[in-house]
């Protein structure tokens, strides 16, 4: 039986270099992974750092666009102020035509007999218009151009030295009128 010792210890020292075998194959695959994963991380550390700038310069584009618009709805709020003022000025203005409207409905209903006689007196104060015009037109239509205004005669003045106490009495010689007037 001595000799089971030795042979155990070779079986043990096989069996460790199997072992040892194993390990360092195990070690060398899980160094290429290391490796690989090594190799992967730098990859994605450049990959980090460019959307890491990215990531940066689209914070402060988003800041000044959250600036502008800051801005701008400061500058909308009094656009809003002044359309609000304005919706206040028109439903004034609807409010004051209801008021003026529900006031001549009601001072027409009061009045309707006043207003239908001067409804009356407008149609009879066109009628003496229109007539008036009418009028107008027909005295405008009459050619007066071929027919002479007035007869032209030859006038003859009387006076004391013209007359020898003729026909001619002596009011026409003092007034100086011709024989062709209307006082004979």
């Amino acid at each position: 039986m001595e000799w089971i010792l030795p042979i155990a210890g070779i079986i043990a020292a096989l069996a460790f270099l199997v072992l040892c075998i194993g390990i360092v194959v195990v070690l060398l695959s899980v160094k290429k992974n290391l490796d690989h994963v090594a190799k992967t991380l730098d990859g994605v550390e450049g990959q980090i750092q460019g959307i890491t700038r990215e990531s940066t310069d689209l914070l402060h584009k988003t800041n000044r666009l959250a600036e502008d618009v800051q801005d701008k709805s400061a500058r909308l709020n009094t656009v809003v102020d002044a359309v609000k003022g304005i919706g206040g000025s028109v439903q004034n203005l609807n409010s004051s035509v209801d008021r003026v409207t529900n006031s001549v409905t009601h001072n027409i209903a009061n009045n309707h007999e006043n207003i239908a006689q001067v409804v009356k007196w407008s149609n009879v104060l066109m009628e003496v218009v229109d007539k008036w015009e009418m009028r107008k037109q027909r005295r405008n239509s009459v050619n007066f151009a071929n027919q002479p205004v007035y007869k032209e005669t030859t006038r003859t003045v009387y006076n004391e030295d013209t007359t020898n106490g003729g026909d001619v009495d002596m009011v026409k010689i003092k007034a100086g009128l011709d024989n062709n007037s209307d006082l004979k």
